[in-house]
């Protein structure tokens, strides 16, 4: 019925959306039950990923899952190597805000076994995170939204919903204990509503944006996901170092800082920093851009 893939991912998702929305109040009082006290908001979320995960596995066929992730991750001669450069690309630039940050006074003291226990404490996280969203990202809707725009258009359309992703998380922050069928549709109201100020939510979006095209820009070059999930990781473990490394963001100029909830990547200094790796590529991943 739908030939399109970028329709039939529509489909899925209002599916996972709508199964995320029955689901996740059942699913709140089992993890009460359970003893854990977890916002309703951070549950909800957890489970719309695991709905569109359980739909697209339903319609891998027609969504040509396989087929995009075989693509993805088939050069995988040198796979380590070119993930470790793409780590080490994103450290750099990380590094360089921090010092920036310090320069200005707005960075603790941080140093030998505290700075070793941090970054061994998210590490494994930010690689898990970097492999998992590359594969959904990169791999499965870039790859497959380039039949319906072409490179450029899926570049521009798949990093408009990596960026929207990333910014829908309901800012609520409320526990639910007893059956509530309505927590769910707050919660989902809540995350939409953030579009309702675009001016706040603005900063955030470009930089996720910009983030997005330099890591699909990057798949496009090397033909494989192995440099972005490096140069991914490195940036989600600098992202959730620096509110730990961060004394006081208010001591912080804005360019660097950022605004929001999703401090640095909402900065100019990153969308700065994000423009140049963009631009420097080609030099950084050692190959040249793939034809459409």
């Amino acid at each position: 019925m739908f030939k399109s893939f970028t329709v039939k991912f529509a489909v899925a998702l209002a599916i996972g959306l709508a199964a995320a929305v029955l689901i996740a109040p059942p699913a709140a009082v089992l993890v009460a039950r359970a003893g854990f006290r977890i916002p309703f908001p951070r549950i909800f979320d957890r489970v719309v990923m695991a709905a569109l995960f359980g739909v697209i596995l339903c319609a891998a066929r027609g969504l040509r899952l396989l087929e995009t992730l075989r693509a993805g991750f088939h050069e995988s001669r040198g796979a380590l190597t070119r993930g470790l450069r793409g780590f080490a690309v994103a450290i750099a630039v990380m590094t360089l805000l921090y010092a920036a940050a310090f320069a200005l006074g707005g960075a603790n003291n941080v140093a030998g076994a505290g700075a070793i226990y941090r970054v061994a404490k998210y590490l494994a996280a930010a690689i898990a995170i970097g492999i998992l969203e590359e594969a959904f990202f990169r791999a499965f809707l870039f790859g497959a939204m380039r039949n319906d725009f072409g490179r450029s258009g899926a570049l521009a359309a798949s990093s408009a919903i990596y960026a929207a992703a990333h910014l829908v998380r309901s800012p609520a922050r409320f526990y639910v204990t007893g059956l509530d069928w309505t927590a769910g549709l707050r919660t989902l109201a809540g995350s939409i509503a953030q579009f309702a100020h675009p001016w706040t939510a603005l900063p955030t979006l470009l930089g996720l944006f910009l983030l997005g095209i330099v890591l699909a820009q990057a798949y496009v070059i090397t033909g494989s996901v192995y440099f972005s999930i490096g140069l991914h990781s490195g940036f989600v473990l600098g992202a959730k170092l620096w509110p730990k490394l961060i004394a006081n963001r208010a001591i912080l100029p804005g360019w660097l800082a950022g605004w929001g909830h999703q401090p640095i990547i909402s900065g100019p200094a990153a969308w700065l920093a994000a423009l140049a790796i963009l631009a420097a590529l080609p030099k950084l991943t050692g190959g040249r851009a793939r034809g459409s």
